[in-house]
């Protein structure tokens, strides 16, 4: 398997960055009127239709009990699981990629299985909230096959040692003999497009305003033991990245909830979780 990139490396190649301004911020996310929650729609050049960037999403299974949870298992079961700021995050995050850059972007994202045949045409995946993942044994595989043959998958949305915990026995089972290695601030990765001189960590927009609104300044962490933000990768033969472990963050939820408080927006989502997130995709789609 081969991963179906190179037409869109050389589109996303001209990529031209533009500051980050205060009117992306706008009424218009504050009116939930359609099936893309407010989020405008542009047209794809249909000679090029295969040719853009697609957001796309993993859907896996969750299960609760390994790290002293609930019992029970399921696509999603409790809420929570891979569908977590689905489909709000792709939606704002594929419009402030089409915004901000000179990428020609797909304004509808994909929800994608690892097993699934065309998985190759994506190579750019997310999975958020893996703190319950659990990997079938046929997508073990393919994971693996689909990453050494070039395909890139975003981690995002865990805290804590328990959930990391977690992610970490399902990613060992995939690349037993590869291991996680903390990115520093001075790779790559921090400087594809924004220049980023710290590692962004971004809270729930609740957990963020009620910090904030009750006095306690800009929070960024979500408490006890998730102070220190994670940025890890796993890397190939080459040197190339092939997995980004995105801990104690939400980028998410900085895409997501960017219309929901103007504070949170300014804080959160311009400076930190859109910057990143560009940044990864840059990377994803030119290494």
């Amino acid at each position: 398997m081969t991963i179906n990139r190179k037409r869109i490396t050389l589109i996303f190649l001209a990529v031209l960055a533009i500051a980050l301004i205060p009117a992306m911020f706008s009424q218009r996310y504050r009116e939930r009127y359609d099936h893309r929650g407010g989020v405008p729609e542009w047209q794809v050049d249909p000679e090029f239709k295969q040719d853009v960037f697609t957001f796309a999403r993993v859907r896996y299974t969750s299960a609760r009990g390994r790290w002293g949870g609930h019992g029970g298992h399921g696509r999603g079961w409790g809420g929570g699981g891979w569908e977590t700021d689905y489909p709000d995050a792709e939606l704002n995050f594929a419009y402030r990629l089409q915004q901000m850059t000179s990428l020609k972007v797909n304004p509808d994202s994909a929800v994608v299985d690892l097993t699934q045949d065309d998985l190759h045409n994506y190579p750019f995946l997310y999975m958020i909230e893996p703190g319950r993942l659990v990997f079938m044994e046929d997508e073990v595989v393919a994971l693996r096959e689909y990453l050494l043959n070039g395909g890139f998958l975003m981690v995002d949305d865990f805290w804590g040692d328990d959930e990391y915990e977690n992610f970490y026995y399902e990613i060992k089972r995939v690349f037993p003999d590869r291991e996680p290695v903390e990115l520093s601030i001075d790779h790559p990765i921090f400087h594809m497009v924004f220049d980023l001189d710290e590692k962004p960590q971004v809270p729930s927009v609740g957990h963020a305003v009620g910090n904030y609104r009750a006095g306690y300044g800009v929070v960024t962490h979500q408490g006890y033991g998730t102070d220190e933000v994670h940025y890890k990768a796993i890397f190939d033969d080459n040197g190339r990245i092939m997995c980004i472990i995105c801990h104690n963050t939400d980028l998410g939820d900085g895409w997501e909830r960017e219309g929901e408080d103007e504070w949170y927006f300014r804080e959160f989502a311009e400076k930190k979780a859109y910057p990143m997130g560009i940044n990864i995709v840059f990377y994803a789609m030119t290494h």
